[in-house]
């Protein structure tokens, strides 16, 4: 039998919307040292602290709203979903050069993080529809390979600030996603509309998902009470911050403590990010190859994450290594690391719940993904601020990949058995782990609350009153992270 290619036209419409996602979001981090110079050289007189601020409001909005856009995918499908999020992301990238203090930059990033969310949640949930369940990673890694692309287009920004001035290089990068805007309204669809897609490839995509899936709305606090879910929340909270720290701050140690100018630090992260492209490929596709051999599909990922978790330590010894083609060499086998975890990550999802949720599933693990990125980048600003260099966030981000790794291998044990959520779990009794869980992070964030406050001075002396500012900001979020849970395991009638 002959089987069509249609769904890798999918997949190419994914690579590229995620391209102009973070094309859009990077700009920021490489135009980084540009907006800190001084008025009269055309910068805006940012200090580390008032970056910290504009990249915590992206991934505050990026925490607080994956899952709530993850159930209105789920509701109104891809097409209408990312289309919606594309035009928002595109004009808040746009505005970025229209305003000229950390305010208006604070607010346009929140916009961003907020659009921005929506990627891959229904990236994701296209994967699922479009793909079997063993071509399923090297789809995402794939499309997840615009990520890097992404950074790598960062040179060209910084030659359009140079050339044109900053605002310019913000204006431009958000009309590339307005065009980009036409071009996908014009060709995705699902696989059921799609007037090119043959019978055979149908059913190949169908082989093992025979029901398509209805469009179905499930509240998030009822999938909190699915055990396979948590996690892949947890891990998306430990690894996505090491992602978000390279992102945001890797120009910036490039240029402070390896010496690099910005465009030679743009032009080291184009070529880190390159390899990373090749990791988010390849970890997709040996998961599928083992897959083919026979393996299950638990065992097949978590191989492949374990081989990636392994090579994340290179990042203590970048830092450390007085060699910097070393050093640049190590993270970009970090960075490729990275993807290559993220692709099976992902992609886990949709092994452990059905295509009709899954973007409201990935939605919840974006969220646990930018909550976690939103204290990176808290701690990688605090840190900077106070001792005046990265060291300590690099060893953080050598080793969380195997804490989480860890954590999928003692609760799976390589097993992964699709929940069955036609079968809903009963909601009229109260959900004990949630409750208690919901408990311990109020009461964690609470405290830092306090101690936060009982030592005001020594935290604004520490990170300026806007870092302090942040830090409180940072403990309230985890009391109402905790009061969420609460909310999500108590008892309701139906």
């Amino acid at each position: 039998m002959t089987v069509g290619r249609v769904r890798w036209t999918i997949c190419w419409l994914l690579f590229i919307t995620t391209t102009v996602n973070y094309i859009d979001r990077n700009a920021l981090s490489v135009l980084k040292t540009t907006l800190q110079r001084p008025l009269e050289q055309g910068g805006l007189a940012l200090t580390d602290v008032d970056y910290g601020w504009i990249t915590f409001a992206f991934t505050a909005a990026y925490a607080a709203f994956p899952s709530l856009i993850g159930l209105l995918v789920d509701r109104f499908g891809v097409r209408l979903g990312m289309a919606a999020a594309l035009l928002v992301w595109s004009l808040a990238a746009t505005a970025h050069g229209l305003v000229g203090s950390v305010i208006g930059f604070v607010l346009m990033r929140f916009v961003l993080g907020f659009a921005e969310a929506a990627n891959f949640p229904a990236s994701i949930k296209a994967v699922a529809m479009w793909f079997p369940q063993k071509e399923r990673a090297l789809a995402t890694g794939l499309f997840n390979a615009g990520t890097a692309l992404g950074v790598i287009a960062s040179p060209v920004t910084v030659w359009l600030a140079a050339r044109h001035g900053w605002q310019s290089a913000f204006v431009a990068v958000g009309a590339i996603g307005l065009i980009w805007l036409v071009v996908w309204m014009r060709n995705f669809q699902t696989p059921d509309e799609h007037a090119r897609l043959s019978a055979e490839e149908l059913a190949y995509i169908r082989a093992d998902q025979p029901a398509p899936g209805e469009r179905i709305k499930l509240p998030w606090t009822t999938l909190l009470r699915y055990r396979e879910i948590w996690p892949f929340l947890i891990a998306k909270f430990l690894s996505d911050p090491v992602w978000w720290f390279f992102l945001f701050w890797l120009p910036s140690y490039l240029d402070h403590e390896r010496g690099q100018n910005p465009l030679a630090s743009a032009g080291m992260v184009a070529l880190i990010y390159a390899g990373s492209s090749a990791g988010s490929i390849v970890g997709g596709w040996l998961s599928g190859a083992l897959i083919g051999r026979g393996w299950s599909v638990g065992r097949a990922r978590m191989l492949t994450m374990g081989l990636a978790a392994l090579c994340m330590p290179g990042a203590i010894v970048a830092y450390y290594t007085d060699s910097f083609i070393v050093c640049v060499a190590l993270i970009g086998l970090c960075t490729a690391c990275h993807q290559a975890w993220s692709a099976n990550l992902y992609t886990t999802a949709t092994d452990l719940f059905p295509a009709k949720v899954s973007a409201a599933v990935v939605g919840l693990g974006t969220s646990a993904g930018g909550l976690g990125g939103m204290f990176m980048t808290l701690l990688a600003a605090l840190v900077v601020q106070w001792t005046g260099k990265q060291q300590y966030v690099f060893v953080a981000a050598g080793l969380l990949h195997i804490a989480s790794w860890l954590l999928f291998a003692v609760w799976f044990r390589g097993r992964f058995v699709q929940v069955d959520i036609d079968r809903s779990t009963d909601t009229r009794r109260a959900h004990r782990p949630l409750l208690i869980s919901g408990a311990v992070v109020s009461l964690l964030g609470v405290s830092l609350a306090v101690w936060i406050n009982a030592n005001w001075a020594l935290c604004v002396a520490a990170a300026n009153l806007s870092g302090a500012a942040q830090a409180m900001t940072a403990a309230a979020g985890v009391a109402l992270l905790g009061a969420a849970l609460l909310y999500a395991g108590k008892a309701r009638p139906r």
